[in-house]
């Protein structure tokens, strides 16, 4: 360590110069995965709180598509009778409309009507009642006991409770009799939530239809595969940028050091001690560049609120910190390989 926050202070621009470089990167990666985060909330976080083992959806001939999917009751009918006493099967009405309040502008929403053993305490319980998602609650200024309009239809507001979203659309709670009256050529349902059922491709192919893990489900949103797919690729390239960053400036830092790197040999130093002592030096400008970087998006994610759909959180800095941190030790690693091959009379001889 003496030798690295000796080259440290005597080179503090190269390093600072480096140092503002993994800035920047860290910057670009926190802020992308927070946005990433954020999107991806506001596109499945409505499907992600159903409460069930599966999905099933009606069977088009193409890929299981929430857009598409329609089920009839004669279908509902026969999953039932597959799940028999030890299963549980509920229906899950989805589909979109505006939402109005007096004095307040119109807001695009998603309905779902569900039960409470699929979404818990967000469900209405009474007909003619709805449960607002704190997206639409704050769209329309409403409060528990206001009065709403969905599809024609007034409805009374009975909670505000959750951050949910489906497809980028706050959404709305109600019972499954009044989805299908604000929808009527929706279908009996839109999918059904099962747990517990022992024979799902019997099933299927009784009923037509497809049952999805509630994970493989997500591919059944429209844009989500797109939207998540392109993201995590930028991600990965910045960290992959990262690692060659730190890896060219380290190797030719070790490239001009040569003739101190050859004199610390002749005098005894191991090549162990020097891969350590370089290591220790590009641990500090890592570990200052990403801090640094967070920082400044933790701020910027404050100062934004919610304009941007962003995540902050573990996931979104501690994980893309880490792993940068990881990719530009490796990085600086590779480069040290001169370390071990250079030969100090060689190398002394060359400096003359």
């Amino acid at each position: 360590m003496f030798v690295a926050l000796r080259e440290l202070r005597a080179a503090r621009g190269r390093f600072l110069l480096i140092t503002l470089v993994v800035t920047l990167v860290a910057l670009l990666v926190s802020f992308l995965g927070g946005l990433a985060a954020g999107l991806a909330h506001q596109n499945i976080s409505a499907v992600q709180s159903l409460r069930a083992d599966a999905l099933v959806f009606a069977d088009t001939g193409a890929d299981p598509s929430f857009d598409a999917s329609a089920l009839t009751p004669e279908q509902i009918d026969i999953w039932r009778a597959a799940a028999g006493r030890t299963g549980t099967v509920d229906p899950v009405g989805i589909s979109r409309t505006e939402a109005g309040r007096t004095g307040a502008p119109p807001t695009a929403v998603a309905l779902f009507g569900v039960t409470s053993p699929v979404v818990g305490d967000r469900a209405a319980t009474e007909a003619g009642t709805v449960v607002l998602s704190n997206g639409v609650a704050k769209a329309l200024h409403a409060s528990p006991h206001d009065t709403v309009t969905l599809g024609g239809r007034l409805f009374t507001v009975s909670a505000v409770r959750g951050d949910d979203w489906y497809s980028h659309t706050p959404v709305v709670w109600m019972t499954p009799a009044d989805w299908q009256s604000v929808s009527p050529r929706a279908g009996a349902a839109t999918v059904l939530a099962i747990t517990g059922v022992p024979d799902r491709d019997a099933a299927d192919a009784a009923a037509h239809t497809t049952a999805t893990g509630m994970s493989d489900s997500l591919s059944a949103l429209a844009a989500y595969q797109a939207e998540n797919g392109s993201l995590t690729l930028m991600t990965v390239l910045l960290f992959a940028i990262s690692a060659l960053v730190i890896g060219a400036f380290f190797t030719v830092w070790t490239i001009q050091r040569m003739p101190d790197i050859a004199i610390l040999k002749a005098l005894g130093a191991t090549s162990g001690s020097l891969v350590r002592d370089a290591l220790a030096q590009a641990a500090i400008v890592l570990v200052a560049g990403v801090g640094l970087g967070l920082a400044i998006t933790a701020l910027g994610a404050r100062a934004l609120g919610d304009a941007l759909p962003f995540e902050l959180g573990p996931a979104t800095t501690l994980l893309p910190a880490g792993a940068l941190i990881a990719l530009g030790l490796l990085g600086a690693a590779f480069a040290l390989r001169f370390l071990f091959t250079t030969d100090p009379l060689t190398a002394l001889g060359a400096a003359r």
